[in-house]
């Protein structure tokens, strides 16, 4: 039996009280209110919670994720392993169950629903209904993840509608995805019984969806931010509103968490109940984890801050054991096995030459946008040298790769704007979904370095410059390390300040960025090992324009 003496905080009524915690068996047995609230003390609330995150996009293992989650007050995540799922199948989906179950940390795994995410790419495995059925057979898959196939929704695919049936049958939350649906779609997409969104990135879409009844997450990961744009809603539909990072690398992961998202709110005038519910209560609600509330006869999971304007975490307790202390983790340090799918030769310049189209043929360009999953196409005059489309640094128009992972294939090539790079050439194996190799550069012998650095890993993110090459291995999957995760964050830190400092990317996360400009299911251009996709009209489309 341990005894704890704080402010209590009573998410739930919204009061604060000077108490005393009874834990024994893991449950807290009794709470004890001695007073009024007494400043100085430090206060006892719930353990906080990520609504929506794909583990992988950290670059670590469950074990090791969980490592560094609860030094911020992180005690469970609501987790889609989609990204594992692409590249191993439902084996990847089991990967992570047994990884996170090495560890004192509340995942909540999602049996994932659109894999592969479209016909349009060439993933590693497929996802079947019968998959998913034996999915919600294991106590830590808790939702049918993320239906990124709206269109097939509407359509009335039978496939989705299939899939949406299987999880209805197990009484399980199903998950939304479905950037920029307004209206009477909206409304459809809804009525299938899907029940959440974390792609809002207008206000206006997201206030559309509250009223129709579905619950909105605010997303603020590594590339895509939401904040600033959805916070405000908070204040009048904070229960039906919760917080999320959908992906966050490592970096982003060792600075902060959900406990980051806590403070700018309140520092936004929200009141901090509203906030904490939205953090802690929303979640585990909905997604009925298995995670105490702060409640007698509840899982002693909960967290210890100094006060509730400055949210410093102190001490950070799962099923009442201490996980972490004062900024450090308890968690052991736990090396997870590796499996993975990559198959692949190294790739030559020649194979990515383009050559020039007819007088008076237009470019087509993918414009990124800096913070957002979002691109924009644009058509441009494209800069011709020796009979082929080049890169065009004063314009800022680089050449863009995607290469199969998966066998050996002509990659697709094509061109994108706003990354910045002036020099040399980035890389990933982490490109959503399907996660083949994603590389944008300046030269084509640069490109053909950075990628064939990640073959020769089997997996990672790479950067190079005419007299420099780093490389970052992921051989978990081509998606994460099974190394230390502080470790992992530092050399990756190193990785990103080359990108910024030598090559002169301008983005604020350029390696998330470029995981996701191979995602075909957000608008509006998107370039596959396939091609390159139009993903207003969810079609290919042709490079050049012709006038």
């Amino acid at each position: 039996m341990t005894n704890f003496i704080a402010n209590i905080v009573n998410v739930f009524d919204g009061t604060v009280a000077f108490g005393e915690l009874t834990v024994e068996n893991r449950r807290i047995q009794q709470i004890k209110i001695l007073g009024e609230e007494k400043t100085g003390e430090p206060y006892i609330l719930p353990g906080l919670v990520d609504a929506h995150i794909h583990v992988e996009s950290s670059m670590l293992t469950p074990a090791q994720f969980a490592r560094l989650a609860v030094v911020h007050g992180t005690v469970g995540t609501v987790s889609d392993p989609h990204e594992i799922a692409n590249v191993l199948g439902i084996a990847g989906v089991k990967y992570m169950i047994e990884d996170g179950r090495k560890v004192p940390f509340k995942f909540c795994f999602g049996a994932p629903s659109c894999v592969p995410a479209t016909t349009f790419e060439t993933a590693g495995a497929e996802v079947t209904v019968d998959d998913i059925t034996e999915l919600f057979g294991y106590k830590e898959i808790g939702y049918l993840a993320e239906m990124m196939n709206f269109p097939g929704v509407l359509n009335d695919d039978p496939a989705v509608m299939k899939k949406l049936a299987v999880a209805k049958a197990f009484n399980k939350p199903i998950d939304g995805h479905a950037p920029g649906l307004r209206g009477a779609s909206a409304k459809k997409y809804i009525e299938a019984g899907i029940e959440t969104d974390h792609e809002c990135f207008t206000k206006a879409e997201a206030l559309d969806k509250l009223k129709m009844g579905m619950k909105i997450l605010i997303r603020e990961g590594s590339a895509a931010k939401n904040f600033e744009e959805l916070i405000s809603l908070a204040d009048t539909w904070y229960a039906a509103m919760m917080f999320c990072s959908d992906d966050k690398h490592p970096d982003n992961l060792v600075e902060g968490h959900i406990n980051q998202l806590i403070k700018r709110a309140v520092a936004k005038g929200i009141d901090k109940f509203k906030v904490l519910r939205m953090a802690t209560i929303n979640p585990v609600l909905h997604y009925r984890m298995n995670i105490g509330l702060l409640r007698e006869g509840d899982w002693a999971d909960f967290i210890k801050v100094d006060n509730l304007d400055n949210f410093e975490i102190l001490e950070t307790y799962i099923d009442g054991e201490k996980v972490a202390e004062n900024g450090k983790s308890l968690i052991e340090n736990i090396r997870s096995e590796v499996v993975n799918n990559f198959n692949c030769a190294p790739l030559k310049p020649a194979q990515i030459a383009v050559k020039a189209p007819s007088a008076g043929s237009l470019l087509r360009v993918i414009q990124a946008i800096d913070g957002q999953l979002i691109t924009r196409e644009e058509l441009v005059n494209p800069f011709i040298l020796d009979g082929n489309v080049a890169t065009d640094t004063a314009r800022d128009i680089l050449k863009m790769v995607v290469y199969n992972r998966y066998s050996d294939t002509p990659p697709a090539v094509a061109f994108i704007g706003n990354f910045g790079l002036k020099e040399g050439a980035i890389a990933s194996s982490v490109a959503h979904d399907s996660h083949n190799i994603v590389a944008i550069g300046v030269e084509d012998e640069a490109i053909c370095d950075a990628v064939n650095l990640i073959v020769r890993e089997q997996g990672g993110v790479s950067a190079v410059s005419s007299n420099q090459k780093g490389v970052l291995a992921l051989p978990v999957a081509g998606l994460m390390s099974n190394e230390d995760g502080y470790q992992v964050a530092e050399d990756y830190t190193r990785l990103d300040k080359f990108t910024k400092e030598v090559l002169k990317s301008t983005l604020t996360s350029p390696f998330m960025s470029l995981s996701f400009m191979a995602l075909l299911v957000i608008p509006s251009l998107k370039l596959s090992d396939l091609g390159l996709f139009d993903g207003i009209d969810f079609k290919f489309t042709e490079l050049f324009h012709a006038e």
